[in-house]
């Protein structure tokens, strides 16, 4: 199971790789939509890799409530739990 910050470590990654942002923009309170400009296509990409990394489940129906990373981050870590 992996600590909070290694959760968002992971995702700034993924981040990075999917949209070529710095993982420094990847923070708790960042919008995916609003702050990081990550559209609906790049969003799927981004959970299926997560999905991978952290081996959990998101179910489709769940991304929508994943409005920030720390929404993300927190979802992760309670799927690992």
């Amino acid at each position: 199971m992996a600590s909070n910050e290694e959760i968002l470590a992971g995702l700034a990654e993924i981040v990075n790789e999917e949209t070529g942002l710095p993982t420094d923009a990847v923070q708790l309170d960042k919008s995916f939509t609003d702050d990081l400009d990550i559209d609906s296509l790049s969003m799927m990409t981004i959970v299926t890799l997560a999905e991978e990394k952290f081996e959990v489940r998101i179910p489709d129906e769940e991304v929508q409530n994943l409005t920030t990373v720390g929404d993300a981050v927190n979802y992760i870590a309670q799927a690992q739990a």
